[in-house]
């Protein structure tokens, strides 16, 4: 048990904090977590969250309280506005391995479930990313495993588990709302009905598991609700929450598919393990001739109440679904080394092989798209990109010998090797490298040049990202109209914008316009299937200008 704790541990470490402050903060949402608690710390004001110096209330505070602890003990690094992520993506591999040891018993299975919560793509990314998605996912998991070993008779310590499932609600009703409620609610709900004659739930755990949620979650809000009234609960439970569940005000209609290929990505490289295995066993399920267990049904409940709520929401984002993958992970892990045990089986042996070479198939894959694609990573030093590309190619080597060879043994050592080996060359081949990045070489140009306090303005361009680096406000412009009146100040002002935005204002301004620098970079927010099969670095590269009108 130590061990395989203490080996996760280090994958986990591996995984998500290697490098971890190395790129810079992305011009995403996670600059409003980095900028937003950097601004708390300058402003000693750790009730109202700010960014860009104004109230940001779309979201709780636990996220930005975390970052800013982090920023006032030390400096505001990239690597201390993530830690928070990456320390959560540790405990979702902890916790994913200690559920699945108990559920089912079996130490290979549950080590394999914890490796692939350390090595699937989604919690790679986001843990690298300051964003509150992952310990969100944290809590709702930790809320879910708690309750239930709460409410089981065997269970000797029920009101520590019981106080342990209210403490993370709360955190996670702190942490982005009520979401951290509602899931644990429709997968807990449906698993205590099917188990209702083996599921106790006493007045103390109840109470203790409420009074902590209360304690832990509520304070906050009621302390905002105080200083600014019903117009705070208004902005964040109905139109942050209600509406971009039910309404297209966040984003258009997406299909009901649309969470099928983000789930396999998220997987990815355990993608062909998760398509291939399940076929057999689902199949004598649908006909009769195998019945799911109870862990099984958990499991199966887990992962599907979630996704059916994320289906029904008009605003689906990726994000959202991150609380499915441990109870997916737990299902993998342990249909893997459920193939590894019965590999005399003719049946279990052909999954094995069919799933490791198409796994191999897609590493082969990947290295060839990181060659194909090298021209647009700019930032990324090119012997680390061929280092990775190699390095991918002899991991796909190993695990093709793993299957030719038939050494099964092996594949739980190869495999999360291998992944950990793929994901990190994705990130230091291909998005991480050379400083400073752009954005910084523009807030570089921007203090260097800036005399008199003149304000700065962005047109669509490191909208969200470029007040870290400056740690001054800007002037967000949203359309030519708005630039020229900027633009035509009677003071002297700087505009950081596109190339082709500037060449197409520059025939309209009558003011004479002074180019104080250009960078070039891969704005990664644009990549698309294209962008990756026919990388054109003439039209997938963007150049961003600082201009002045004086």
């Amino acid at each position: 048990m130590r061990r395989s704790a203490l080996t996760l541990l280090l994958l986990s470490l591996v995984t998500f904090f290697l490098g971890l402050g190395r790129q810079a903060i992305t011009d995403s949402d996670e600059a409003f977590y980095a900028e937003a608690a950097r601004e708390m710390v300058e402003d000693n004001d750790w009730l109202t969250p700010h960014f860009n110096y104004e109230e940001r209330w779309q979201k709780p505070v636990l996220y930005y309280w975390v970052t800013a602890a982090a920023f006032a003990g030390t400096d505001a690094t990239e690597f201390m506005a993530r830690m928070g992520s990456a320390l959560s993506g540790v405990g979702l591999v902890l916790l994913t391995w200690n559920a699945a040891r108990r559920m089912f018993a079996d130490e290979l299975g549950a080590w394999l479930a914890g490796a692939i919560a350390a090595t699937c793509y989604g919690y790679f990314a986001m843990a690298r990313a300051a964003l509150p998605d992952l310990p969100l996912a944290f809590f709702i998991t930790a809320t879910i495993w708690a309750a239930l070993r709460a409410t089981s008779p065997a269970e000797p310590l029920r009101l520590s588990w019981a106080a342990l499932a209210g403490l993370a609600g709360g955190l996670g009703f702190l942490t982005k709302g009520p979401l951290a409620v509602i899931v644990p609610a429709i997968v807990l709900l449906p698993i205590w009905w099917r188990e209702r004659t083996r599921v106790v739930i006493g007045a103390s755990e109840a109470t203790i598991a409420a009074v902590l949620f209360v304690i832990s979650g509520l304070p906050w809000y009621v302390a905002m609700w105080t200083v600014h009234g019903t117009a705070y609960l208004q902005s964040f439970f109905v139109a942050d929450n209600l509406e971009r569940f039910a309404t297209t005000r966040y984003n258009g209609v997406r299909g009901v598919w649309y969470y099928v290929p983000i789930l396999i990505g998220g997987l990815l490289p355990w993608t062909m393990f998760a398509v291939v295995l399940p076929w057999r066993a689902a199949r004598a399920v649908l006909q009769r001739r195998r019945v799911l267990t109870d862990v099984e049904w958990r499991l199966v409940i887990w992962t599907v109440a979630p996704l059916v709520l994320f289906t029904i929401s008009i605003g689906k984002q990726p994000r959202y679904i991150l609380p499915v993958l441990p109870p997916v992970a737990m299902m993998l892990g342990i249909g893997i080394a459920n193939r590894i045990a019965a590999v005399r089986d003719h049946a279990s042996r052909l999954e094995l092989t069919l799933a490791t070479f198409g796994t191999v198939a897609m590493f082969a894959v990947m290295a060839a798209l990181v060659y194909r694609d090298r021209v647009l990573f700019v930032s990324a030093y090119p012997a680390v990109t061929w280092t990775g590309i190699v390095v991918v190619s002899l991991a796909a080597g190993a695990l093709a010998i793993t299957a030719a060879r038939r050494s099964w043994h092996w594949l739980p050592l190869v495999m999360p090797v291998s992944s950990a080996l793929l994901l990190l060359t994705l990130q230091f081949g291909a998005f991480a490298g050379k400083r400073p990045e752009a954005v910084e070489q523009i807030a570089a140009m921007i203090h260097a040049n800036r005399f008199g306090g003149e304000t700065i303005g962005e047109y669509e361009t490191f909208v969200r990202n470029l007040p870290f680096y400056t740690r001054l406000k800007q002037v967000p412009i949203t359309d030519d109209s708005s630039a020229i009146a900027f633009l035509n100040s009677t003071e002297r002002v700087f505009l950081v914008l596109n190339q082709r935005d500037f060449d197409r204002l520059q025939k309209v301004v009558t003011l004479p316009l002074h180019v104080i620098g250009r960078v070039t970079y891969w704005n990664t927010a644009g990549v698309r299937l294209r962008t990756l099969l026919l990388p054109e670095p003439e039209e997938d590269l963007d150049t961003v200008v600082v201009i002045s009108n004086r």
